[in-house]
């Protein structure tokens, strides 16, 4: 007598080997169309990703451009504050009353225009 494996009360190998055989074709037949499904997806990506040089120059000129207006306007403004006259006694309440440094009461101070009452309630906000 031969020892053949039992198979769902059946004997025999030719049986096993079709059931193997089945299962691996519909994993092969599974994996084959994931694959296939992420060449759709990467081809995609890949002709998005074509820009043209002239996107990319236009775009650096207008962030440089807004950036230069950024600093010209910063400049303008410490120009303007400059202007507006402010008291040493003002500056000297201001530092005693919030403990603050100098150059943050000036700042706050001129801010509002020499008004100690408005530096003060701008820096306690």
């Amino acid at each position: 007598m031969s020892a053949e494996p039992v198979v769902n009360g059946v004997g025999g190998t030719d049986e096993q080997t079709e059931n193997v055989d089945d299962v691996n074709s519909k994993k092969t037949v599974k994996y084959d169309s994931g694959a296939a499904d992420l060449e759709k997806v990467t081809d995609y990506a890949e002709e998005k990703e074509v820009i043209s040089t002239d996107d990319i120059s236009g775009a650096m000129t207008i962030i440089g451009d807004r950036r230069l207006k950024e600093a010209a306007d910063k400049i303008a403004k410490e120009k303007e504050l400059q202007k507006v006259s402010i008291k040493k006694s003002d500056v000297e309440l201001i530092i005693r009353e919030m403990e603050i440094s100098k150059t943050l009461a000036e700042r706050t101070l001129r801010e509002c225009h020499g008004d100690v009452v408005k530096a003060l309630i701008a820096l306690t906000n």
